[in-house]
């Protein structure tokens, strides 16, 4: 066991190699759940891959031994297990791996109300609680089965009025994953046509990984567009937290646009009300908020950090440049059903395509994510910001350089030794001239 390989970044993420399964290590994560997060109450829910039913008891038969007592909520997307979180004041957990390949699993975990833990918030603290672990000694806890999907689906026709969705067609690829759950019985209340593709939960991933953002993903779905008519395609990743949307024209939308495009529409309804986006994010996002009469706050890349914000601020939406999107109304937790519905309502109010739709709010040329693999994270961040160092550079996450006619955000990721950058200029060329020289730096250093 090793429980080091299991915490990243701000979810707590796990692997089971080549199909061991290392149920211990869940046992002991659910035992020092109770201590960590001050409650005896967790609801807890699984994805359908081959690995999570097993871990899924495991990490019940910890929290349980440790005297807490349990909603088993089944195979569940993780968004409803954060509606379950936060209309019933319980913390929450969610055995799932997300987008990652069959053989990986991990866990993601919230406190009461849906509220988030990170490194700050008790990642770090039950990280340390599972390599010091003591057997727990309380008298067994309770558990019991519930279905939190019928009132799941109430809760999101609250936040989105069924009436507000019109006559559309839309093209819905399940990726195999857990929108299947729930996607038909969505539609089933709306007005909207759907077609779906791989709806059918299966944690093999058969058809194609439950991973959207790489857009060899979407080729069955945007075949499926190009043979017939959709006015909106949609991809969500395994747990469907995340949704990808493809306009009528069969074209993908970076995650600003959909930011963008969402912002703009809770404004009209909400004046002077904040938007939050992470700075990776088109400028356009920003732009777009304060010129609808919102105010756009800029925050690190990640939910945790988003969340919080979202709290502080008081603030009604948030998205991010990976399709991760955020509602006040949800708990301030994200959800790729509801982005799909108020994508859904911005077409029906506005009578217009999205392929039209997005020329309105798509200003800048990006480069999209590119990944470098370096030998030192801190070496190549050094050597990037010595080469820069007469443009204005932000700290808030990486280095953020505003070059003059372009400007980039390069940041470590936390769990493989890669740099991840993104670019943005008015135009393509001078992007891809920005990746040519700022990738010429970093190769220096690998």
């Amino acid at each position: 066991m090793n429980p080091d390989a299991v915490f990243k970044a701000y979810d707590i993420r796990g692997r089971t190699d080549t199909g061991e399964i290392d149920s211990e290590l869940y046992f002991r994560i659910g035992s020092s759940l109770i201590g960590v997060l001050d409650t005896d109450r967790f609801a807890v829910g699984r994805d359908c891959r081959e690995s999570s039913l097993e871990l899924a008891d495991s990490l019940i038969d910890g929290i349980l031994a440790a005297g807490g007592s349990v909603v088993d909520l089944g195979e569940i997307p993780t968004d409803v297990l954060y509606y379950y979180s936060g209309s019933h004041d319980m913390a929450g957990a969610v055995v799932t791996a997300s987008h990652n390949p069959p053989e990986y699993n991990g866990l993601k975990v919230c406190r009461a109300g849906a509220l988030p833990v990170g490194e700050d918030t008790g990642l770090d603290e039950i990280r340390q609680a599972v390599i010091d672990f003591l057997p727990p000694i309380a008298d067994h806890g309770s558990v019991v089965q519930f279905d939190p999907v019928p009132g799941y689906l109430e809760h999101i026709f609250n936040v989105v009025a069924s009436s507000s969705v019109g006559p559309l067609k839309v093209a819905v690829d399940g990726g195999n994953g857990m929108a299947g759950i729930v996607i038909e019985r969505v539609f089933e209340r709306i007005d909207a046509q759907l077609t779906g593709l791989y709806l059918e939960p299966d944690g093999t991933f058969p058809n194609h990984p439950a991973d959207p953002l790489q857009e060899e993903n979407l080729a069955d779905l945007l075949n499926l567009m190009a043979d017939q008519k959709f006015d909106l395609g949609v991809a969500f990743d395994g747990d469907a937290d995340r949704a990808f949307f493809i306009d009528d024209q069969g074209s993908p939308l970076p995650g600003s646009t959909i930011t963008a495009l969402v912002a703009r529409s809770v404004l009209e309804v909400n004046p002077g009300a904040s938007i939050v986006h992470n700075l990776i994010t088109s400028r356009a996002v920003s732009e777009i908020v304060a010129e609808h009469g919102g105010t756009p706050v800029r925050t690190r890349v990640g939910h945790s950090f988003i969340k919080k914000i979202m709290a502080d601020t008081g603030a009604i939406f948030g998205g991010e440049h990976s399709g991760h999107y955020y509602f006040a109304d949800n708990y301030r937790a994200d959800s790729g059903v509801l982005a799909m519905l108020f994508v859904l309502r911005v077409l029906t109010s506005s009578g217009k395509p999205l392929s039209v739709l997005r020329q309105e709010v798509e200003r800048y040329a990006g480069s999209g994510e590119v990944n470098y693999r370096v030998l030192s994270q801190e070496a190549a961040l050094a050597r990037i910001e010595e080469e820069f160092a007469g443009a204005s550079i932000d700290r808030l996450d990486g280095l953020s350089v505003d070059a003059g006619d372009y400007w980039f955000n390069v940041r470590a990721s936390n769990t493989e030794p890669l740099l991840r950058l993104n670019v943005e200029a008015a135009d393509q060329e001078r992007v891809d001239s920005a990746v040519e020289k700022i990738a010429a730096i970093i190769e220096s250093e690998t």
